[in-house]
């Protein structure tokens, strides 16, 4: 896979943009789509192709459906940014939060950058992303109490799949399933949508 427009990461040395600034700095520079690094770094993010925006879709669409019949809490699409404890504002391509958890939020907190990192996470690998990039990115959400995270590479037909004090699992093929575990009881996501 050849990477066709890399993400471009403005270094913050002589000043760090807050919470509050940093929301503001994205609401302003729509439809642009930026996270923010431990660092205070800002990266500017590439727009998918069609073909990610596709599969986004289709991992977006089992994730709510499952969600909606169970009503065990709240799923996002990728739009959402998350501040996490170590500053980082991430990402993901699709998250979950428990009811109880998304329910200790203000109002305010609920309506910028949530501060929680999500139980759940999916990461879809574009033709814009390095592969090694995105694998410090799920380190990153486990290391910021995310309990399950798969990184989804369809150029591979392989499955990443992350737990906090567990090796990284790869599932090799989009023959099959994969579930939610104890993280999300009964979801089982159907990989041979995404080939």
């Amino acid at each position: 896979m050849q990477v066709l427009h890399e993400s471009i990461t403005l270094t913050m040395k002589s000043f760090r943009l807050s919470d509050e600034e940093f929301f503001r700095f994205c609401v302003e520079n729509e439809p642009l789509k930026f996270e923010r690094d431990e660092h205070g770094n800002i990266i500017v993010m590439a727009n998918t192709g069609g073909k990610t925006g596709r599969l986004n879709m289709k991992i977006a669409f089992q994730l709510e459906k499952w969600n909606m019949e169970n009503q065990l809490g709240e799923a996002f699409d990728s739009s959402t940014a998350f501040r996490l404890e170590n500053t980082a504002v991430r990402s993901p391509d699709a998250a979950w939060v428990s009811k109880e958890r998304w329910a200790r939020l203000t109002e305010t907190e609920k309506e910028q950058f949530p501060p929680i990192c999500p139980d759940f996470v999916i990461e879809l690998l574009s033709v814009s992303d390095e592969i090694a990039n995105i694998q410090n990115k799920m380190r990153e959400w486990i290391a910021n109490g995310c309990r399950l995270a798969w990184l989804i590479n369809p150029y591979e037909n392989k499955t990443y799949i992350y737990k906090h004090g567990e090796k990284t699992e790869i599932v090799e093929s989009f023959e099959g399933t994969i579930s939610g575990d104890d993280v999300l009881k009964g979801f089982v996501f159907d990989l041979s949508v995404l080939k």
